[in-house]
């Protein structure tokens, strides 16, 4: 029930067809008018809403996004240059051994010991230290193997430490068959002669390193050599020494960031950068549905913002647009109303004229028959042998008794046709009930209707305006007269009610009128007569009384009757 008086409260039943509403006001125009204005009004207030929303969206990707990228970017730059320096320092220490020493002091076994532990002590991650020749033998190692004699001479690092003068190795097996990392440095002594001071280092420690940039479980750190190759444990990307699974573009020495979609399809933030003067890119991979979680907290409040939004606007929208073309509706009806009005308005005054007109030419004839029936009662004076003279005197005093009659009846209708301003003159009420009724006198005979008229002893005479209570009783009672079936009854009581006032009821056992034609039946053009009324007669009534200054009530029940109560003022001023 409460959802059907929303939906009836914001959608106007117009019914949808081209009839129209008791005045000839089309419906169908109003459904269109409607369906107009709120589509319009849908137009300029929910799709501009729409825009912006999408508007917000875009720039809030944008905003994420650099705010996605930039911690990306000092990571890597911060990581970068922490390899840098941890590689660095390895080897500046190996070239100051290098260049402090001869090459003697730098073949010496014990020297080279020394040296070792040396190291060993200050950076706590060199393995093993050797010396090579320029012929590509191990003269000199200091170590957990067994490498002294060993020849490197086809070796790729040598060839390129012998080119470059130092060299940082990426991860590979060599002789070991363990993954690590050399760093060599190159002493040259003259004529073609030189020593390559190399030591390893510890990959644990590097590996530690380059692991302990990543902070979240879902991220991962690692690097990769110019090939691709892997070069430090990965957590989802693969073994070391083992291809990465997906492709990035040519790294630079600063830190890039980009998405791309890993082995899996998902789409990952990847940063990168080239150490410089090593073979290592530092690559930092986040996922991005973990990057992009607050994108998908911030759609769902948009989106739940944007219907919340979009349901207001249209509750409002249909409410106001309801209520508007409703407005109009109402003024419409009242136009029309008022057009029908003035229309019936003007019937009425045709139908008085013509009736005074009719009443009027009546008149002339019935004074020549009154005029005749006078000189007929002379004669028969003059005429005392005159057969049959009493039945011709009583048969004269008939037709001016009638005439008389008739004289009286036109004289009432000219009465109500003029216009005649509203006089105060004194009345009794009694007597004017009487009157009214000796309109309707031959239809309650002929019907067999009793009319009763009861006044209490203490009802004065009223001040007021004769001609309109007639028309006020007159018109009552011939609803009254229209309401009970032959036979019927109809009661006038006339008393007083309180001071200063008269109260005339008049009741009838007639049809009654339904309790929700009550409150209408003092409206212009309602009827319960169907095409038999106008609908004016009762309004007219109500205007008259209330300018008499009186009221005018009705109480009425289906099929036992109905009472119209008139109060008056005795004085009116």
């Amino acid at each position: 029930m409460m959802f059907s008086d929303l939906i009836r409260k914001l959608i106007p039943d117009f019914r949808g067809s081209d009839g129209d509403d008791g005045v000839g006001v089309s419906r169908l125009r109003y459904d269109r008018i409607w369906l107009s204005a709120v589509t319009a009004t849908v137009i300029v207030s929910i799709i501009p809403l729409i825009i912006l929303s999408v508007w917000n969206w875009v720039q809030y990707q944008k905003a994420l996004r650099a705010e996605i990228i930039s911690p990306i970017h000092n990571l890597v730059s911060n990581a970068e240059g922490s390899l840098l320096l941890f590689l660095d320092e390895r080897k500046s220490v190996l070239k100051f051994i290098a260049l402090d020493n001869n090459a003697d002091a730098i073949s010496d076994q014990e020297r080279l010991n020394a040296a070792f532990a040396n190291l060993k002590a200050s950076l706590g991650d060199i393995t093993d230290l050797g010396v090579i020749t320029s012929d590509g033998i191990q003269v000199a190692y200091v170590g957990p193997y067994y490498l002294k004699g060993m020849n490197y001479k086809n070796e790729q690092w040598f060839k390129e430490v012998s080119l470059r003068g130092e060299y940082i190795s990426d991860v590979f097996l060599g002789f070991r068959d363990f993954p690590h990392i050399i760093i060599a440095i190159k002493r040259d002594y003259g004529n073609g002669d030189f020593l390559i001071l190399r030591a390893t280092v510890d990959t644990q420690k590097f590996n530690r390193l380059v692991q302990s940039v990543s902070l979240r479980p879902t991220s991962d750190t690692f690097l990769i050599n110019q090939d691709g190759v892997i070069q430090t444990p990965t957590r989802y990307h693969g073994e070391v020494l083992q291809k990465i699974k997906f492709s990035l573009p040519p790294a630079g020495v600063q830190s890039q960031v980009d998405e791309i979609q890993d082995s899996d399809g998902q789409k990952v933030m990847v940063g990168y950068a080239q150490i410089e003067g090593t073979p290592f890119t530092f690559v930092a991979v986040k996922q991005r549905q973990e990057l992009m979680s607050g994108l998908e907290t911030f759609l769902g409040q948009l989106l739940a913002f944007l219907a919340v939004s979009i349901v207001i606007i249209l509750i409002v929208i249909l409410r106001f647009s309801t209520l508007m073309i409703n407005n109009i509706q109402d003024a419409d009806r009242q136009r029309t109303k008022a057009l029908h009005e003035i229309e019936y308005s003007a019937k009425m005054v045709s139908l008085g004229r013509l009736a005074a007109g009719v009443a009027h030419e009546i008149n002339n004839p019935l004074a020549i028959i009154n005029e005749k029936a006078g000189m007929m009662t002379d004669l028969l004076h003059a005429s005392p042998d005159f057969p049959a003279k009493d039945q011709f005197f009583k048969l004269a005093d008939s037709i001016s008794h009638s005439v008389k009659r008739c004289s009286t009846i036109t004289n009432r209708l000219l009465g109500f046709a003029r216009h005649i301003d509203v006089q105060n003159e004194p009345i009794d009420c009694k007597a004017l009930i009487e009157e009214v009724l000796s309109f309707t006198g031959k239809e309650a005979e002929y019907r067999s209707i009793q009319v009763d008229v009861q006044m209490d002893q203490d009802v004065p005479t009223i001040q007021s305006d004769r001609n309109q209570l007639q028309q006020v009783f007159l018109n009552i009672l011939n609803n009254a007269f229209a309401a009970v079936s032959d036979g019927g009854h109809i009661g006038v009581n006339i008393a007083r009610d309180g001071p200063g006032m008269v109260s005339i009821s008049i009741e009838d056992n007639g049809i009654g009128i339904r309790k929700e034609d009550l409150s209408r039946i003092f409206e212009p053009f309602f009827t319960t007569k169907g095409r038999g009324g106008t609908g004016l007669g009762l309004s007219i009534t109500y205007g008259i009384v209330k300018e008499l200054g009186g009221e005018i009530k009705v109480a009425s029940e289906v099929n036992k009757g109905t009472t119209f109560t008139v109060t008056l003022p005795i004085n009116r001023t």
